[in-house]
């Protein structure tokens, strides 16, 4: 098997420390992604339906320079730091996957720095 890590400089990465993603021989691993402008590099806004739109939209840039897409994603794990925001979430959600969903987990997780109020990890087919 075959690993790499993976960067593209249209999404403003979370950390220095680990890579956007891990590519493998078939599938590639997203690093939690939060909703930051891709110019700027700080959280696109305060407002938590902005930020997971952001979100996702930074996660389908990242698998498109990979070579995937977002029908591809076989699993979503979406960190969030209140347990208020789920309508949000399955709204922007289906707007993503408006069919075969991938399978998904959301917890709820202590808050993030920065002003981030979601981080979502995933994993796809190449």
């Amino acid at each position: 098997m075959t690993r790499r890590n993976f960067n593209t400089p249209k999404v403003a990465r979370m950390s220095e420390a680990f890579p956007q993603a891990v590519i493998t021989d078939n599938y590639i691993f997203l690093s939690g992604m939060a909703g930051l402008d891709p110019v700027t590099g700080k959280v696109a806004s305060d407002n938590f339906e902005d930020q997971v739109r952001q979100c996702f939209s930074n996660i389908r840039t990242i698998l498109e320079e990979a070579g995937s897409n977002m029908t591809k994603i076989v699993k979503t794990t979406i960190f969030m730091v209140t347990g208020n925001d789920f309508a949000v979430i399955n709204k922007i959600y289906s707007e993503f996957f408006p069919e075969n969903a991938p399978a998904r987990s959301t917890p709820q997780v202590m808050p993030f720095p920065a002003g981030i109020l979601i981080s979502v990890e995933c994993i796809a087919l190449l």
